[in-house]
């Protein structure tokens, strides 16, 4: 919240960046901590409550790349309200937290949901959580590859779609529509998906489809950008649901809340750090090459390793079982 609100008034890029780094450090914690909160309240309904919310980024990040332009003319044209404006969800998202951080350390009680007592048997008090090192874990570093190589294709895709519609001389308000497109894709999906694959003890199938909707999707960048522009913006919003997935299998590869908190900081710091490189290669290779072929022939090379280690990531084995020290 407090990044979001100082962001727009900064003054000045290193202004705009510390504020914006503030904002999103916020964000990273919440990434974070999402899969582990599932794990140790609904241990029993891991793919739903992860489609759950996985469903409601989804629809955020949606709702705010088409409302934000209507907000900001509404509030006078100044684009600073039409981003400051969101700092207040932000400030009101931390008011359903605070009943629970009240209650934090409470011993469960007979009227407590038995899947909520069942996870905070996992960890006695007083008894120590077994010691994991998830960089001996094959199965935690096919999931942090994994988790950043999908990140990089989400990040290009948002980054870079809607200009390679603009250069294809797509309108500048249909391209808009088609990144809406791809985007809005992630509702509906990010439900279905973790409940599918919670219900398979190997994830590998669902992440080979996910793939090769991307790559028929970037084949369709580069062969018709315009005259397929919709079918290719639907793949790829299809593909974009590796996010979910990822989520997903974060929850599912540990067996106890504290393995899951350990697994989820590694793969997603490391994936995300894998991830910081993909969209600014693709606009330094757009702009010495002068056209997008190289580009899209880099997302497309990309997505086969995505392909590869997502499927070591989905098969049915525990990080407990290749970590404990």
């Amino acid at each position: 919240a407090a990044g979001l609100l100082i962001r727009p008034y900064a003054g000045n890029t290193a202004g705009l960046l510390g504020a914006s780094a503030l904002a999103l450090m916020g964000i990273a914690v919440s990434n974070v901590l999402m899969p582990v909160i599932v794990k140790r309240w609904f241990p029993d309904r891991v793919g739903s409550m992860t489609g759950l919310y996985s469903m409601a980024l989804a629809l955020g990040t949606s709702s705010a790349a088409a409302v934000t332009v209507p907000l900001t003319d509404a509030l006078g044209g100044s684009w600073q309200s039409g981003l400051a404006v969101w700092a207040a969800l932000a400030a009101v998202a931390v008011l359903p937290w605070l009943p629970l951080v009240r209650d934090r350390g409470t011993a469960p009680t007979a009227q407590a949901p038995a899947g909520q007592q069942a996870a905070r048997r996992e960890t006695p008090r007083g008894e120590q959580a077994p010691a994991l090192r998830m960089t001996r874990s094959r199965t935690a570093w096919a999931l942090a590859v994994f988790f950043g190589l999908q990140a990089t294709a989400a990040y290009i895709t948002m980054g870079w779609m809607a200009q390679i519609f603009r250069d294809a001389g797509v309108s500048a308000g249909t391209a808009g529509l088609l990144l809406a497109v791809t985007m809005v894709m992630g509702v509906p999906l990010a439900f279905v998906i973790p409940r599918v694959a919670a219900r398979l003890p190997h994830q590998g199938p669902i992440v080979l489809v996910l793939g090769a909707c991307g790559l028929a999707g970037y084949a369709g960048l580069y062969l018709a950008p315009a005259g397929g522009a919709w079918a290719w913006a639907v793949l790829l919003g299809v593909s974009n649901c590796a996010f979910p997935l990822a989520l997903t299998m974060v929850g599912m590869r540990a067996r106890t809340g504290p393995g899951v908190a350990q697994l989820s900081a590694f793969a997603q710091s490391t994936g995300y750090l894998i991830s910081i490189p993909g969209p600014l290669l693709v606009g330094v290779l757009y702009q010495s090459s002068g056209g997008w072929g190289v580009p899209i022939a880099l997302m497309t090379g990309l997505m086969i390793p995505q392909m590869v280690v997502g499927w070591l990531a989905g098969r049915d084995r525990t990080v407990e079982e290749e970590a404990t020290r």
